[in-house]
């Protein structure tokens, strides 16, 4: 079985060709292929199969083999992979995602596809809650982005002892499907943001997550439209259209390496 490594902003996934054959067991596969000891490493596993209304579909994966609604960094990747290719010629893309459909421009540089920009949609913010957790009260703020995010805003993303906090809020009762969580700290137009990810642990970025920071904070009136959201791997640049409600992101699609993996 044949695959390519990917990632964006040190979001690491691995990419399938499953246009034509699907793996029996992909959620399974997820569990073998992502183990960081054992199998390729990654955050998860990504499948790129034949679109219903878009041009192509894209089926994720998290590294615990549940199933993941939408990725930003992933879903840049599935664009830079189809067009390296030679599977679309095309640089507008529609691509179905468990959360809907999604539009991608790939933008190609002196060595290829190596920017792309993603319509993220519109996320629905929630007021915010208080949640007790370990003899202390955290006031979050529920996000969608097609997938849940719960918002903290923090001075120092980087003090929080992300290992425990992720996990206890990650799997709160309040969230009965599990939630993505986003440390984020506001500096004028800049975010800056630790993200522990739902079915993967703390991860180095992850785009919807800084999508619902950017949702959050400019429904709160903390940070305007255009914001630069910082993240461990790297940068994202995310604009909110006031007219439309969409968030538009654009970062970086890097393929890592190809390889072989012997038990499809």
């Amino acid at each position: 079985m044949r695959f390519t490594k990917m990632e964006g902003l040190g979001n690491d996934y691995i990419y399938l060709n499953c246009l034509s054959h699907r793996p029996p067991d992909p959620a399974g596969l997820a569990v073998r292929l992502s183990d960081r000891h054992f199998g390729v490493g990654a955050d998860g596993l990504i499948c790129v199969c034949p679109g219903r209304r878009g041009d192509f579909a894209m089926e994720m994966y998290n590294a615990d083999g549940s199933r993941g609604k939408m990725c930003g960094n992933g879903i840049r990747c599935l664009g830079k992979y189809v067009y390296d290719k030679g599977l679309t010629r095309r640089t507008s893309l529609q691509v179905d995602t468990d959360s809907g459909l999604r539009a991608l421009r790939l933008l190609p540089g002196p060595a290829g596809i190596g920017q792309v920009e993603v319509d993220m949609g519109e996320p629905s913010v929630f007021p915010q809650i208080s949640i007790p957790l370990m003899e202390l009260t955290y006031s979050v703020m529920p996000v969608s982005m097609g997938n849940p995010h719960c918002i903290l805003f923090c001075p120092h993303p980087e003090e929080i002892a992300l290992d425990v906090l992720g996990p206890a809020l990650e799997r709160h009762p309040v969230f009965p499907d599990r939630t993505n969580v986003e440390f984020v700290a506001v500096e004028g137009d800049q975010l800056r943001l630790r993200v522990w990810e739902r079915g993967s642990g703390e991860t180095l970025a992850c785009g919807t997550g800084a999508c619902a920071a950017l949702a959050a904070a400019h429904f709160l009136g903390l940070c305007p439209p255009e914001v630069t959201a910082l993240l461990p791997g790297g940068s994202l640049v995310l604009s909110l259209d006031t007219a439309s409600g969409h968030i538009r992101m654009t970062g970086p699609a890097v393929t890592v390496f190809e390889g072989e993996w012997p038990g499809g």
